[in-house]
């Protein structure tokens, strides 16, 4: 069976990135990827958390939240007389790990950047838009405030082995294929899926996964995160076509 929506198993859903959505924030973009939309606020706050004070660093940090109607059916929405669920702080902690491993906390002095995730629509991917849409926020808001304190650009996709998709073959069995950016109906069914975030060169920050039934072979797993890495290499170009449409330069912003 193919794909639902056709696509071929290495390619992404279609991105788009509406920079400056958010007019307040001092960086911010609307980021679709197919029928998963994420808006991503980067703010600056000239003070650092307590546990920073006196340290000369500064210090990243990340909320995520789903819309109430996210999904199909309407949910309450995180902190409205519960505490933010565990699935809410596990990934907002990812986001956070993730970004701050693109930048030089010492050299941006005592500044906290908080990167807020608001998730619009989900059809999977919803973690690793955060962290690609996030960047570009991060990085909109370094230009604000001329801070070169850039490691190198990054991005976050997901990978599965997944059984159900790709080229049919009636004369043998249906065999699990992997494939890349996973879409809801693709990641509930997926034998493993893997969340990677690496950077523009292929440097691995995090790679999250498990598999959902039997063990797999290691050598699936590597050929996941190696199909990952040309993802993040394609996402990390559309951002940097991004930030050039907002007349940013990223180079200017990455540490020499």
């Amino acid at each position: 069976m193919p794909r639902s929506d056709g696509r071929p198993l290495d390619a992404l859903r279609p991105v788009e990135m509406l920079v400056g959505f958010h007019r307040p924030s001092e960086g911010s973009v609307l980021y679709r990827a197919g029928g998963t939309v994420v808006l991503c606020t980067a703010s600056i706050d000239d003070k650092v958390p307590p546990f920073l004070e006196g340290k000369n660093q500064g210090w990243l940090t990340a909320e995520y939240q789903m819309h109430p109607r996210a999904n199909p059916k309407r949910q309450e929405r995180d902190g409205r007389g519960k505490a933010p669920s565990g699935r809410t702080q596990e990934i907002q902690r990812l986001i956070g790990r993730a970004l701050r491993g693109g930048v030089d906390l010492q050299r941006l002095g005592s500044r906290t950047i908080a990167i807020d995730c608001d998730v619009l629509e989900a059809d999977g991917g919803t973690r690793t838009a955060a962290v690609t849409g996030g960047f570009v926020a991060l990085v909109l808001a370094l230009a604000k405030i001329r801070a070169s304190v850039l490691r190198e650009p990054l991005a976050a996709i997901s990978v599965g082995y997944v059984e159900g998709i790709g080229p049919a073959d009636a004369s043998r069995k249906e065999e699990a294929v992997h494939a890349l950016d996973l879409s809801y109906s693709e990641d509930s069914r997926a034998r493993v899926d893997l969340n990677v975030v690496a950077t523009a060169s292929g440097k691995i920050i995090e790679v999250q996964g498990t598999a959902e039934g039997a063990p797999v072979e290691r050598r699936e797993v590597d050929a996941m995160v190696d199909l990952a890495l040309t993802g993040i290499r394609r996402l990390v170009q559309f951002q940097r076509d991004a930030l050039e449409r907002a007349g940013v330069d990223l180079s200017s912003l990455t540490l020499r």
